[in-house]
């Protein structure tokens, strides 16, 4: 059977810009985006700023902004630790909870043909953030991939992170009152 290789060269620049991201997980660290996050208050302009769609004592929901399709979401414990083995048993459940909150928002918002769900451990298994596990949750439709991306090195994301921002939140708002 011959594999194909699916190059992603625009995902360089992200991970390159994070520096050394492998630090002492007890440490705070000042320039964990995850972190950043958790710290925000919901409905704040620092949530809207740093994509924040939830922020609770079970963690935090949030726009990727380097996304690889439209409505890529992050889900993150509220502790910066890297590794699943880390995490509390609660804080591992949390992280599932939030996960299927992230999934079901996806269902109902975009209502994608299909959801990748994963974990990247560690840096040689594709985390950009190594310091502070999170789970990305990205929804796909059929023909997500096509020749942009093989030819031109570019992604085609159909709406802007603030328009996508304000339906998600919207969308997010209406399931957690039924």
């Amino acid at each position: 059977m011959q594999h194909e290789n699916i190059w992603a060269p625009w995902r360089m620049a992200y991970i390159t810009q994070l520096g050394n991201c492998d630090a002492d997980p007890a440490a705070t660290v000042p320039s964990c985006f995850l972190c950043d996050a958790v710290a925000t208050s919901p409905g704040s302009d620092n949530a809207r700023h740093r994509l924040v769609l939830r922020n609770d004592g079970q963690g935090t929901i949030l726009l990727n902004r380097y996304p690889y399709t439209n409505g890529h979401l992050l889900v993150a414990p509220r502790d910066h630790l890297g590794d699943l083995l880390d995490l509390s048993h609660s804080a591992r459940t949390d992280l599932i909870e939030l996960t299927a909150i992230a999934k079901q928002l996806l269902d109902v918002a975009l209502n994608p043909q299909g959801v990748n769900i994963g974990i990247n451990l560690g840096r040689c298994a594709g985390a950009g953030l190594p310091g502070h596990v999170h789970v990305h949750v990205v929804p796909r439709w059929s023909g997500d991939t096509n020749f942009m991306q093989t030819v031109g090195s570019v992604r085609v994301i159909p709406q802007a992170l603030e328009a996508s921002y304000t339906h998600l939140l919207a969308t997010l708002d209406q399931i957690s009152h039924k």
